[in-house]
């Protein structure tokens, strides 16, 4: 196995689950300061959208061949991720109890992005190249993978691990904080 194959493993089997435990250790944090009476829907909703600027990127890189589209993508994503996860903390604090627990989670949910990222510009370092020459030219259109990562099972299977563990439970804490919010109206 070469060392690519091995930092691509490192991204599907250990970065990628991580990912998600830290995002259901976070939801059970929020679930236990009753964020639905507390900081509410504005900040459920933070949750969600900081979900999906991490999971666009990673659907794009297991579906799609890496390019300077991509990366550029990548980059822009986990930059507005960092965006709203300051806002998030700076909008909760003082609203709810963030216990030492959920902070470690968050460090876990701002720092898995980064290192994945970061794999991903080892990984594919001739396009790292070509972004910062400005070498363009035939990298600004997706092109589907011929063979996925990780097999033909593990897309399938790791959407069912997230959904599962973040999409669902973060779908019940946004509804949550909905009906609590129109009880309040």
């Amino acid at each position: 196995m070469d060392t690519a194959q091995i930092l691509i493993n490192l991204l599907l089997f250990v970065f990628l689950p991580l990912w998600g435990i830290a995002g259901f250790i976070d939801w059970c944090c929020h679930r236990a300061t009753d964020i639905e009476h507390t900081s509410g829907l504005k900040e459920s909703l933070m949750h969600s959208v900081m979900g999906i600027q991490v999971g666009i990127p990673i659907l794009m890189c297991l579906l799609y061949r890496v390019n300077v589209l991509v990366l550029l993508i990548c980059f822009a994503a986990w930059l507005l991720h960092e965006v709203v996860a300051h806002w998030d903390v700076s909008y909760a604090t003082g609203k709810r109890h963030i216990s030492i627990c959920e902070m470690h989670a968050h460090s876990y949910l701002a720092t898995l992005p980064l290192y994945m990222l970061a794999l991903i510009a080892v990984v594919n370092w001739p396009v790292v190249v070509d972004l910062v020459t400005l070498n363009w030219q035939g990298q600004m259109q997706l092109t589907p993978m011929e063979y996925p990562h990780g097999g033909s099972w593990f897309l399938p299977a790791y959407l069912t691990f997230m959904a599962v563990l973040c999409v669902f439970p973060y779908l019940e804490e946004n509804i949550r904080c909905l009906r609590s919010s129109l009880k309040g109206l």
